[in-house]
C-alpha cells in the first residue's frame, strides 16, 4: 500500500509535511548563498553599465568623425548658436522677436492672387459667376 501511495503521490511526499504544518527545514547556509547571489547580481549589473559605457563612448567617437568629415555640429550646438542669434538680435529691443511667418500664410495679397489664377482657368460663364 505504502508504494501505490508514493507512486500517486510522485515526489511530493517530502513536500506533505510542510504543507500540513511542519516544520520547514532550514538551510544553514542559506543566508551566506543569498549575500554571494546578491553580491554576483551587483557585479553583473557594474559590467553591464561599463560595457554600455564602453560602446556609447565607440559610437560618439564614430558620431564625431562623421561630424566633422561633412562639417556638422552637434544638436546642442546649434540650439545654443540659434538662442545666442535670438538673443543677440533682440539686444535693443523692449519686445521679444517675432517669429517668421512661413510664405503664403496670412498674406491677402496672395490669396486674391491664386483666385485670380484659378479664376483664368475657369471657363466664360464661370468667371462671369465668380466675378459677381
Amino acid at each position: 500500500m505504502d508504494f501505490v501511495m508514493k507512486q500517486a503521490l510522485g515526489g511530493a511526499t517530502k513536500d506533505m509535511g510542510k504543507m500540513l504544518g511542519g516544520e520547514e527545514e532550514k538551510d544553514p547556509d542559506a543566508s551566506k548563498k543569498e549575500e554571494e547571489r546578491q553580491e554576483a547580481l551587483r557585479q553583473q549589473e557594474e559590467e553591464r553599465k561599463s560595457k554600455h559605457a564602453r560602446m556609447e563612448a565607440e559610437r560618439e567617437k564614430v558620431r564625431q568623425t562623421i561630424r566633422d568629415k561633412y562639417g556638422l555640429k552637434k544638436k546642442e550646438e546649434k540650439e545654443a548658436e540659434e538662442k545666442a542669434a535670438m538673443e543677440q538680435a533682440c539686444e535693443g529691443s523692449l519686445t521679444r522677436p517675432k517669429k517668421a511667418i512661413p510664405r503664403g500664410c496670412g498674406d491677402d495679397e496672395d490669396e486674391e492672387s491664386i483666385l485670380d489664377t484659378v479664376l483664368k482657368f475657369l471657363p466664360g460663364p464661370l468667371q462671369d459667376m465668380f466675378k459677381k
